[in-house]
């Protein structure tokens, strides 16, 4: 039987998910990260995209978080994100037309454009439609 620790995805608004995991897999600020029991603690911020969570038996659940922090501490990994959904929650379609009407904004700068506001509306499509990609490959 694999080593297993506790895992927390908590959103602004509620818990996402709360269980027992092998692993953890997620982006963080100075790259990917895979976080497996006896891991040493840690303290890092996650950039938007995917979370990768395997559990005891190797199924698989994939998140999608805005960005927040990871934090390992012994036997347990907690993930704090303003938004976290399940992958399977993401709305597709809307992710993809915003990220359109992103790309759009950046091409059509008008005096009123807000370049802060398009490059964080795209990246947060791109990351959720990231998310998306990896749900299917499972």
């Amino acid at each position: 039987m694999a080593m297993t620790m506790h895992c927390d995805i908590v959103s602004a608004e509620k818990s996402i998910f709360s269980g027992m995991v092998e692993m953890v897999v997620a982006a963080g600020t100075l790259g990917d990260l895979g976080i497996a029991h006896g891991h040493a603690p840690l303290l890092t911020g996650l950039i938007p995209g995917p979370v990768r969570v395997v559990m005891p038996g190797g199924d698989e659940e994939v998140f999608y978080v805005s960005g927040g922090y990871l934090e390992v501490q012994r036997g347990i990994v907690t993930l704090l994100a303003d938004t976290a959904l399940r992958a399977k929650d993401v709305d597709e379609a809307a992710a993809l037309q915003a990220k359109e009407e992103a790309e759009r904004a950046m091409s059509d700068q008008a005096a009123d454009f807000e370049y802060g506001r398009a490059a964080a509306q795209l990246a947060e499509a791109a990351a959720q439609l990231r998310a998306l990609r990896q749900l299917k490959k499972l």
